[in-house]
């Protein structure tokens, strides 16, 4: 997207003076459902008017309240980091970030996490070791603990729930088969065999009756950790509960999938052994390759939904569709394994 083509309030967003704290340089990035801002200390990030079904961020009154949730449920993991909300103004004929004005747009604030120190890139550097992944289990294993699992939310568990999420993404995928991400024999191959799992309802009551379906994360990835001190999980899914309220192994595959996709098994299978260890949950394991499987298919669909998006540049396109085909491709290894 060029710059005339962003929305005026982000245009007016990019420009250093415009922030009540100092700010060297402006930096903005985007994905398929939000506008994040990073500005010197500090991150603002605004959400798209988008509306996916199973995301609505179409009016003001909407991304307001999905805003505040997003604070709330992040703080579970890392109070330090998300701070506040903050509006976009009219001020004349401009803006002001927090003014008196009539509100243009909501957003959150959030302190700025040092880049270093991201998973993705100290992934990237070789630089994962046990002990970053030991650290991220003494954080997971309480929180799960801890986190809401009420009869309302235990339904989530339940194999005619959890195919809602699974069947999704398959309606929302076959337009892109044999666009240049997935074949038609890979889609059928994954569809099949999700299915087939699916069926088995007495592994997902297992679940369920073990106490593991949880107010999880849902978006637990290296793209979401900093590796600091402490450690910070943040950006889960604030906007449907559906994608939250699940099975504790759903969560924890989403982490161990990220770490096959980037070729680090090793470092998934000692993740995956660890957090059993210190759970105490040998019943994960007899799901972890389905929810695998459902979640590099989460990240392909994102991928495609992002290259479809008109805002993105060339490059970026060409990138995700590239990325797309890599987690079909692990999708379909997990589902023939």
């Amino acid at each position: 997207m060029s710059e005339s083509n962003l929305p005026q309030y982000i245009q007016f967003l990019q420009q250093t003076e415009n922030y009540p704290h100092p700010v060297d340089e402006v930096s903005l990035v985007q994905t398929h459902i939000s506008f994040v801002l990073l500005a010197g200390e500090s991150v603002y990030k605004w959400k798209k008017p988008v509306d996916f079904g199973f995301l609505n961020f179409s009016s003001l009154e909407k991304r307001k309240y999905y805003c505040e949730q997003e604070l709330e449920l992040n703080r579970r993991l890392c109070p330090d980091i998300y701070k506040e909300l903050v509006t976009v103004n009219v001020d004349g004929d401009s803006f002001c970030l927090n003014g008196s004005g009539e509100i243009v747009e909501y957003g959150i604030k959030m302190a700025r996490m040092p880049e270093e120190k991201m998973m993705g890139r100290v992934m990237a550097a070789g630089n994962l070791t046990h002990a970053h992944l030991d650290e991220i289990i003494e954080k997971l294993v309480p929180f799960y603990e801890k986190a809401a699992g009420d009869t309302a939310i235990q339904e989530f568990g339940l194999a005619k729930s959890v195919a809602v999420n699974v069947l999704e993404n398959f309606e929302q995928t076959e337009g892109f088969i044999d666009q240049g991400a997935v074949s038609r024999a890979q889609f059928d191959a994954i569809s099949a065999w999700s299915k087939e799992f699916l069926s088995h309802e007495d592994r997902f009551q297992a679940r369920i009756d073990a106490g593991k379906i949880r107010d999880c994360h849902g978006d637990m990835h290296s793209a979401n950790i900093c590796l600091s001190d402490p450690v910070n999980i943040f950006d889960c899914i604030e906007f449907n509960e559906r994608f939250r309220y699940t099975d504790v192994a759903a969560d924890v595959a989403f982490m161990a999938m990220d770490l096959d996709f980037h070729g680090e098994e090793e470092l998934s299978n000692y993740f995956i052994d660890k957090f059993v260890e210190k759970s105490g949950d040998t019943g994960l394991l007899e799901m972890l390759n389905f929810y695998k499987c459902y979640r590099t298919y989460v990240r392909a669909k994102i991928a495609l939904f992002t290259a479809s998006d008109p805002a993105v540049d060339e490059t970026t396109k060409a990138n995700c569709v590239e990325q797309a085909k890599q987690h079909f491709l692990l999708a379909e290894k997990y589902a023939t394994a």
